[in-house]
């Protein structure tokens, strides 16, 4: 890993990874992130300039993608669309990024040779019953049930379409949900903690029952560098942290820590086609390569990143009114 690709290198985990690798090796890094909203370049400040540069560029262009891919050794790929929400209202994108740019990345890797590391979700499984202790693991059969869901399960799909067929040298990772610096203000946890910061009411998709397994994005960026150093290639490695919580208790952890009462909350209309439950068995990565989450109470977590957001109100204060705006013209 002398020379890093990081498609997406400027989004939440993206940019996030780009600061744990240049802390934990010598590698140099190239961002390649189309900025789009979600990006923000000043997750990248402060890093050495000798060591990351930052590419504008669209990965679903291959005049774009190949050059850059021919000058490293190793590509990261987290470049994607990835609200839900948004995926509902327009598809396309999901498309366009999740699918096409995926294809356009392993075409290059596979004129290269370049090692590849694929960063997906646990949304491509589907959902779990509330009321199963069953979780996912590296041979669920994939049930994705939205939009955005789809997309990243077709792009998992070519990674190893192309692992088989072409021989390109890969890994992938499907992860449960992140919190943590960097996350724009339309993600759940960032919405509930700007809201308390603004004294408002935060806000609960129907009964609040959906269930989701919290991991830090510290906890993420370490895994992803352990499989690009021990991973075995043509290997999916599940990354979870045991985190599973409801997003009523979610909601309620934060309103403690902002000391408010624990009903001060509002429920507004539920997401179409709702996934009900994640639920990850990480227990492959942390035998074979010997991660494990540092982040293991999740109220802890929670208060560091409350902290964060108290600190960078600049950042996100700029996006949080057209976030909410956004949310209110769908009744949420």
């Amino acid at each position: 890993m002398e020379r890093v690709l990081v498609t997406g290198g400027a989004g939440f985990i993206g940019a996030n990874f780009v600061r744990h690798l240049v802390s934990q090796t010598d590698a140099r890094v190239t961002v390649l992130d189309k900025l789009t909203y979600a990006a923000s370049t000043e997750a990248l400040v402060g890093l050495p300039g000798s060591r990351v540069r930052l590419v504008p560029g669209d990965i679903a262009h291959a005049d774009v993608v190949e050059p850059l891919v021919a000058m490293h050794d190793t590509v990261v790929h987290f470049a994607a669309e990835s609200h839900n929400d948004n995926s509902l209202t327009q598809p396309a994108p999901f498309v366009t990024t999740n699918i096409l740019g995926t294809f356009t990345l392993l075409e290059a890797v596979r004129r290269t040779g370049a090692r590849f590391h694929h960063v997906s979700t646990d949304e491509v499984y589907g959902d779990l019953p509330l009321d199963d202790p069953a979780r996912f693991t590296e041979d669920t059969p994939y049930r994705p049930s939205s939009p955005y869901s789809a997309s990243k399960a077709s792009s998992d799909h070519l990674v190893r379409a192309w692992m088989r067929s072409f021989g390109v040298r890969a890994t992938i990772s499907n992860c449960s949900n992140n919190y943590g610096p960097w996350q724009h203000v339309e993600k759940f946890i960032p919405r509930q903690i700007t809201t308390l910061i603004d004294r408002g009411r935060p806000r609960v998709y129907g009964a609040g029952c959906h269930v989701r397994d919290w991991i830090h994005v510290d906890d993420h960026c370490a895994a992803i560098l352990a499989i690009l150093r021990s991973g075995r290639i043509g290997e999916t490695y599940l990354v979870g942290a045991d985190g599973e919580r409801n997003n009523l208790e979610v909601v309620r952890t934060l309103l403690r820590l902002f000391d408010r009462d624990p009903d001060d909350y509002d429920t507004v209309l539920d997401r179409v086609g709702h996934d009900l439950r994640y639920a990850i068995d990480a227990a492959k990565i942390r035998r074979e390569l010997g991660w494990e989450p540092q982040y293991a109470d999740f109220e802890a977590g929670l208060a560091t990143t409350v902290d964060w957001y108290r600190v960078h109100e600049p950042w996100w204060r700029r996006h949080k009114a057209a976030s909410e705006a956004a949310y209110a013209a769908v009744g949420q």
